[in-house]
């Protein structure tokens, strides 16, 4: 029993363990889970660039694709587990190995990335209202957009941008401090429609362009020196590039897993990323080609083939399509800004201020923070190579990962002394030294130089898309090394 007196609270309401009675994610939850995050325009661009733009064997793309699937799903179930069997988010579970103190701000960095990317997502996101808005009024007046007060710009942005960017973080801040139900309604739901709009789409593609679209389809599956060098060396690199897609995603897992119903329920959850990476490759492929069909019987002729959502419908002289993928556009927007960004913010800074803040306050804090990032990224942000910045921060996600894993299944056995994670008592088990952990700290440290030495030593880029693979292998052969002593 402790008996020293609380140094500092660490107990708030969203971050305690769950109830038993709320853990009812099952798969097709994480399903959803796992659709919402391919379902990004970054997602598709980079799955149809990866099988159209670099002539690369359609199989040497899916092999390297599913290879890199594979890696995620070892890693999430490793990580998850932990949360899902005790109810906690990845914050309080970095308190174990780090130390209650340790795991505030070291959390953080997470929370960091995360309310950056969120500001500046949210600029993105703010461009399809914008462009809805645009529609609308261009439909009840073509004349309309060429007055003076349409013409006249602040940062960058006019009043229809800046109406459609203010609305952007007033409906996220309105969706996102509902609550973990919400969340998961959210989720499912934002999945089922956009792969209902990418059916749709399909359809209507395939409908108008079948012999040319099966031709087209048909020429890229050529199984020919699929297990030659060449082809095993582009297929790990693939893997290494869908792996680096999911990294941001992984480290914080438990914020999700805490709240499924079993192990089981959780494994084949996570076995549904790769159900969902060969479906959207499908839909991504032969969209981007059925697209390409189209402009090219439209007169419009490519200088290369587009694999954006918004320059495919640019080019496409069609206002209601248009209007109609923007749509399904802004939910996947807007349920992978809740995922990658938001929610991991979230309890990164609940974590942080535990006394201090609630749902209602931590999101104030990350759409403030958010829009001061998202107002001045065109201007600003995005010019003065920021997003080095952000990177490097980010090398710390694979040495965290890597700590917690060894110190969770290798040094502690795959047990939690729950009465001491929200303890600040000096006696406590997880207050190491002033709450924080050396051990811990020295294994972070060293993991993030190898992990941050692909991004700013240029002999050593090639690496980049498994920066959070070395930085994850080496944090946890020195934490190891070092707890063991």
């Amino acid at each position: 029993m402790i008996h020293e007196k609380e140094n500092f609270p660490l107990q708030n309401w969203e971050l305690v363990s769950v109830n038993p009675a709320d853990k009812n994610w099952k798969w097709q939850d994480l399903f959803s889970f796992w659709a919402v995050n391919i379902q990004s325009i970054f997602g598709f661009s980079l799955i149809a660039s990866l099988y159209l733009v670099y002539d690369l064997n359609f199989f040497v793309v899916l092999s390297g694709c599913l290879l890199g699937s594979l890696f995620v799903y070892i890693f999430a179930n490793l990580i998850g587990k932990p949360s899902q069997r005790h109810g906690i988010p990845f914050p309080v579970l970095l308190r174990i190995s780090t130390g209650v103190n340790g795991a505030r701000y070291i959390a953080f960095i997470r929370g960091l990335v995360g309310i950056f990317m969120f500001g500046v997502q949210t600029y993105f996101l703010s461009k399809s209202f914008s462009y809805l808005i645009r529609m609308a009024l261009y439909s009840y007046d073509n004349t309309i957009l060429d007055q003076d007060y349409f013409l006249t710009f602040l940062l960058g942005m006019n009043i229809i941008d800046w109406v459609a960017f203010i609305f952007a973080i007033f409906l996220q801040f309105y969706l996102f401090t509902k609550g973990h139900l919400f969340n998961k309604f959210f989720i499912n739901l934002s999945a089922i429609i956009v792969y209902f709009g990418l059916i749709l789409f399909l359809i209507i593609v395939v409908s108008e362009n079948y012999s040319e679209l099966s031709k087209s389809f048909r020429d890229l599956i050529i199984v020919e020196n699929i297990i030659s060098k060449p082809s095993i060396v582009t297929m790990i690199s693939i893997a290494g590039t869908i792996f680096a897609y999911f990294s941001i995603i992984i480290v914080n897992l438990g914020d999700f897993s805490r709240y499924v119903k079993s192990e089981k329920e959780l494994n084949k959850g996570n076995l549904s990323l790769f159900l969902n990476l060969i479906i959207f490759s499908f839909f991504s492929v032969l969209l981007v080609i059925g697209s390409d069909i189209i402009l090219y019987k439209n007169s419009l002729s490519m200088d290369k083939i587009l694999t954006n959502p918004t320059d495919i419908i640019g080019k496409i002289d069609n206002i209601f399509l248009s209007a109609v993928v923007i749509f399904f556009i802004l939910f996947a927007s807007i349920s992978t800004n809740l995922i990658a960004n938001y929610i991991p913010s979230q309890n990164s800074l609940l974590n942080l201020f535990p006394s201090s803040l609630n749902l209602l306050g931590s999101g104030l804090v990350i759409a403030i923070i958010g829009s001061a990032i998202g107002i001045f990224w065109l201007t600003i942000l995005s010019q003065i190579g920021i997003l080095s910045f952000v990177d490097t921060v980010a090398s710390f996600f694979g040495p965290i990962f890597g700590i917690i894993i060894t110190d969770y299944y290798l040094i502690k056995n795959s047990e939690i002394k729950n009465k001491y994670i929200f303890s600040s008592a000096t006696d406590s088990e997880y207050y190491y030294s002033n709450g924080w952990n050396p051990k811990a700290i020295y294994a972070l440290l060293i993991g993030f130089i190898f992990s941050a030495a692909t991004i700013w030593n240029s002999e050593l880029r090639f690496l980049q898309s498994f920066s959070w693979l070395i930085g994850a292998f080496f944090g946890s052969i020195m934490y190891y090394l070092l707890s063991k002593k």
